[in-house]
């Protein structure tokens, strides 16, 4: 029994490894194509533009990144800690220009949360009407017959 949780849950770690390599060789592409071809564009940038592309193209399914992305995103706020604390190396940004920032990041947060929200909704109600059309089919109620 503990080696079966022992398992699956080795498994699980490596599944996560494998898809955040998976999201970092699209932002190591996204260096790539900077540098080669002087793009005034982040790769980083470049590089969710491409995995953006890939998953609308469906060149890779979303489950092959799924539990990688989930992770990432469950640590996000660690990221954060050294900007924080680097915010203390530079004093000029807690006067007036610094309040002007904070204000600029605040506004900016509130409307990506705000389209985020917006694309959210779209997609759900989507992939609702895509459930109930194929449990329509699935009943029976969609098919035709000739009497």
């Amino acid at each position: 029994m503990l080696n079966g949780n022992f398992a699956a849950m080795l498994q699980r770690v490596v599944r996560i490894i494998v898809q955040i390599g998976i999201l970092n060789i699209y932002y190591y592409i996204g260096e790539g194509i900077v540098s080669l071809l002087h793009v005034p564009l982040p790769g980083s940038i470049i590089g969710l533009l491409l995995l953006a592309l890939s998953l609308i193209f469906k060149i890779i399914k979303v489950e092959y990144i799924q539990d990688g992305a989930g992770f990432l995103i469950g640590v996000l706020t660690l990221f954060f800690i050294p900007a924080t604390v680097g915010v203390i190396d530079y004093p000029e940004l807690l006067s007036t220009t610094g309040l002007l920032i904070i204000l600029a990041v605040i506004a900016s947060t509130l409307i990506s949360i705000y389209i985020t929200g917006l694309l959210t909704q779209m997609i759900e109600k989507k992939e609702l009407a895509k459930k109930e059309t194929e449990a329509i089919v699935e009943d029976g109620e969609g098919e035709l017959t000739i009497d």
